[in-house]
Parts: structure tokens; sequence; C-alpha cells
């Protein structure tokens, strides 16, 4: 246990070597769909809750916290993204528990962006077609918790994004841990390292072009393939901290997040949080986000300031909190726009 312990330091100090917020490359990072939260409860937090993110949603989070759950957790969500865009997020997860501190999951995350109308030179108006626009991304996750106090988990996610005749494609990790501790197991500590993999480049049948043949003998045009440059996920590292107060009072619970965001293609992040549970039945969040060397002169990002939600949780199990059904709702403020709503339901059994 000592050696995990010591493991769990050294990453962190290593990770947060290696991911000093970096604002000068800002926008040169791509697969922005893999920053997006489609999860009502931890987007109510702004996604805060690295320590004690658990069950589906965690997949997203931080990978360590899905063999927090027992038995099978089964989630839908749904986002209206920046309301005024027509965009929205839809999302499905399954993760199942095996009774031994290991649990699986699979997760699946797209966009839908509208209807967006095919223009071309010669018909700046529209040819009367709609352009097909498909941006997924699925996961599959693993965690193990060992002695109920340290948890670890990984997830390997293929990521895909294009139109019907352009298209990247591309592979990420992320890797966690959760440790928690205490007499009532109040206190815990996460760390997450999301969308570590692979660079990503589109190509495909729409970057290619005619051209004058340069053969004056000839009258045809010649087809010459245009190489897209390639460009990189946007890796993060996360760092947080929670703590349940009143754990020793019945049927309530307030529970206090903080936590850190380093990115490797923007500025760093700093954000808290509290959430209320009354008998885990009804569950109220509110968060606040913000970035980290920002002044007067410095725009300010998409999201920079407040969220908020709610959970509505009924037991399928008389007695046993962690068998329900729950219906979950979170708003995110936005500097443009107006905000993102999240709208999930959640099974548990």
């Amino acid at each position: 246990m000592k050696k995990i312990y010591l493991l769990l330091l050294v990453l962190a100090f290593a990770a947060g070597t290696a991911f000093a917020g970096n604002p000068d490359r800002q926008g040169e990072a791509g697969a922005a769909q893999l920053l997006m939260n489609p999860w009502a409860p931890s987007a109510g937090l702004h996604s805060l809750n690295t320590a004690n993110v658990f069950g589906v949603e965690s997949m997203r989070i931080n990978p360590a916290g899905l063999s927090r759950m027992t038995g099978t957790n089964i989630m839908l969500g749904y986002a209206n993204y920046l309301q005024g865009t027509g965009i929205s997020m839809q999302a499905i997860g399954v993760g199942s528990a095996n009774g031994k501190g290991g649990a699986i999951g699979l997760s699946l995350h797209s966009l839908d962006f509208g209807d967006v109308p095919v223009t071309t030179t010669n018909q700046p108006e529209g040819t009367g077609a709609l352009l097909s626009l498909s941006f997924i991304n699925i996961g599959l996750t693993y965690s193990h918790t060992f002695e109920e106090a340290v948890s670890v988990g990984v997830t390997l996610r293929g990521v895909s994004e294009g139109t019907s005749d352009v298209s990247a494609f591309g592979i990420a990790i992320d890797a966690g841990v959760q440790y928690i501790t205490g007499e009532n197991d109040e206190f815990k500590f996460g760390l997450s390292l999301r969308n570590v993999g692979s660079r990503m480049a589109y190509g495909g049948q729409g970057l290619a072009t005619f051209a004058p043949n340069p053969d004056p003998s000839t009258d045809y045009e010649l087809l010459f393939s245009q190489r897209a440059a390639g460009f990189e996920m946007p890796s993060m590292l996360n760092i947080g901290v929670a703590y349940d107060f009143l754990s020793g009072i019945e049927n309530q619970r307030v529970t206090l997040v903080a936590n850190f965001t380093a990115n490797s293609f923007s500025r760093d992040q700093v954000g808290a949080g509290l959430e209320y549970a009354f008998r885990e039945q009804f569950i109220a969040r509110v968060g606040y986000r913000t970035d980290l060397e920002t002044d007067v002169l410095t725009e300010v990002p998409l999201y920079d300031g407040l969220s908020a939600g709610a959970s509505i949780r009924v037991p399928v199990v008389r007695g046993q909190r962690d068998k329900f059904f729950s219906i979950d709702y979170a708003w995110r403020n936005t500097r443009i726009f107006n905000g993102t709503h999240n709208i999930g339901l959640s099974v548990a059994i």
C-alpha cells in the first residue's frame, strides 16, 4: 500500500510538471468533443468532481471512479450545447462491477450539429443538400479498487470526426486514481490524466482538387490530393479533493469539492463546488470555475463562472441507496449564447 501512495505522489509531481498551462498553444489542439461533458450530475459541478465521481460518468472525468459503484449502472445523457446554436450532445454508458473490486464499462458520445446546408463557390446560397457530419467517440474502461481505499482506472477511447468525404480518427487514453480515507471515508483525493493519444489528421476525397494539366498536348485536368496538417488531442491533468461534511448526521450530506486543471493547450483552471444531499434522494449542486493568469486584456473563456444542477433519485430496492432510478439536470453559464443545459436518466441496479 505504501508503494501505491508513493506512486500517487510521483504521478502528481511528474504530470504537474509536464502539463503546465500553455495559452500560447491555444487553438492548436483538435478533437474538442473530448472536452465536452454529456453527463448532468458532474456537469452541475463543472466537472470538478475528480476526487469523488463514480459510476458511468467517471469514464469521462476519472476512470478510477468506475469501480466505486456496485452492481450495474446505465446512464443516458442529452445536452443542448450553447443554446441557440442548434448543437446537441447524446451519450449512453453502461458499467458493471464484478463484486471483487473490479468494474468494466462502455460509453458512447456523439454530437448532432443540426441541419447544415452544403454550399459551394458556384452556389454560395446552398445546393439544396445537407452536410453529413459525424463526431463520435467510444470508450472502453476498466477500473479496480484495492482494499476499499485506492482505486485505479484506464479508458481506451476511439475518436472519429468528419463529413461524408473527409474524416479523421485517433486513439486516446485516460488514466486516473482515487484515494479515500477518514473515519467515515469523508476525505477523497483524485488524479486523472485525460486525452493523451495519437495525432489526428483529416484525409479523404474531399481534400482532392482538380488543376490544369501542365502538359500542353492534353486537355484534361489532373486530380491532386492535398495533405492536411495533423493536430494533437487536448490533453489535460486534473487534481481534485473532496470532503464530506455532516457525514455523521443521518440522512444528510454536504460535500465540498475543489479541482485544479492543467491544460496542455490553454490556460490552467481552478474551481470549487458544493453538493447537498438529503437521504441521497434529492441532490443539489453548484460550482464555480475560472481560468488562471487572466487580465483585463484577456478574453473570458467559453465556460467561466457558475454551474448548477440537481438530481432526484427514487430507490428501486427498499433500504438500499445504491439501487435507484435518477433524473438529473445541469446548467452551465457561457460567455456567448444561452448556456449549456444537460438532462439525463440513470439506473443503478
